[in-house]
């Protein structure tokens, strides 16, 4: 399977002051994006940030209030025709008929993109063979683990060979090892030459996008390659390990130089920016408060990133309310 050839110079999604509401909410505002084609574009917010109706819109399922997108130089509002044949999107929810066979499943919604019988033939057993479910042709969709769901829901979305793939929180409640395979299989995607929207909430997922956006309250908080989002946090990343990391969290925030805290796993994440030697602060804090940690520094990475820009606009937020 191969891309298909996009002129030169037009980027896979291209949007301006993309904009829309349900009701009062305002779900995505003025939201500019530019993707090259070939990305691994990863969407990244918290729930309710407007990734899922960022990508609807794009995807030509929901018209945006105002603004404009073009995917390959067409317009998703006046010319769908164009758009849709090169993309395939996939929902949060399961979607495949529960009561139909792997097989059935990708027969239908392949002849529902009008692909031809003979290529469905060719492309779903090159496509189940790929993805690990040639064993599992005849199986109902209902009787499939959810990292076999997932990965049918993305075979049914590639029966059409499209150019773009928009996926919304794909492996969500999918397995480390399910997930790790679908990556595996999008890794392929990216090195035949199709771009990949998606929008995830796993930060070692980020880590394998090209380029990744940082989406809260509808707005585009921060964008670029990850190293280049990681840049741009301030200070020292430190590590505090100790007994009941959860209770000494207030702790570490209060001292002054932190900047960030968070609990990964079994440690306390803390963001220094301050010339003080921060061993000697935080150590001095825990002990003060009747407690003892061992302190180390570690790179950044984007569960760091997340956690500090997710703060950030918070804090922003309520100076702005304020």
């Amino acid at each position: 399977m191969t891309a298909t050839t996009t002129p030169q110079g037009v980027g896979a999604i291209r949007a301006h002051a993309l904009r829309r509401t349900f009701g009062e909410v305002v779900a995505v505002a003025e939201v500019d994006l530019d993707i090259p084609a070939g990305a691994v574009f990863g969407l990244l917010g918290p729930d309710g940030a407007g990734k899922s109706t960022l990508i609807r819109m794009l995807a030509t399922v929901l018209r945006p209030d105002s603004g404009t997108a073009e995917v390959f130089g067409h317009s998703v509002t006046a010319e769908r025709d164009q758009v849709t044949p090169r993309i395939g999107y996939m929902s949060q929810r399961f979607s495949m008929y529960p009561d139909l066979s792997v097989m059935e499943n990708l027969e239908f919604f392949a002849t529902v993109r009008g692909v031809g019988r003979a290529d469905r033939r060719t492309r779903a057993k090159a496509l189940l063979e790929s993805m690990g479910l040639d064993e599992f042709t005849t199986r109902q969709a209902q009787f499939l683990s959810g990292g076999m769901k997932q990965k049918l829901m993305l075979a049914t979305t590639l029966m059409h060979e499209p150019d773009l793939l928009l996926l919304d929180e794909p492996t969500t409640g999918v397995d480390p090892v399910s997930r790790r395979e679908f990556w595996r299989i999008l890794a392929g995607l990216h090195r035949e030459g199709r771009t990949v929207l998606v929008a995830t909430p796993y930060m070692d997922e980020a880590e394998r996008c090209t380029q990744v956006a940082f989406l809260d309250r509808g707005r585009i908080q921060r964008s670029g390659s990850p190293d280049e989002i990681k840049a741009q946090v301030p200070g020292q990343l430190l590590e505090v390990s100790l007994p009941e990391p959860r209770a000494a969290m207030a702790v570490l925030a209060d001292v002054p130089g932190v900047t960030s805290v968070h609990l990964l796993g079994d440690v306390v994440r803390v963001l220094w920016d301050a010339d003080a030697d921060p061993e000697a602060a935080l150590t001095g804090a825990l002990a003060a408060a009747g407690r003892s940690g061992r302190v180390r520094e570690v790179a950044p990475d984007m569960e760091t990133v997340f956690a500090y820009l997710a703060e950030a606009s918070g804090a922003a937020d309520e100076e702005q309310a304020s």
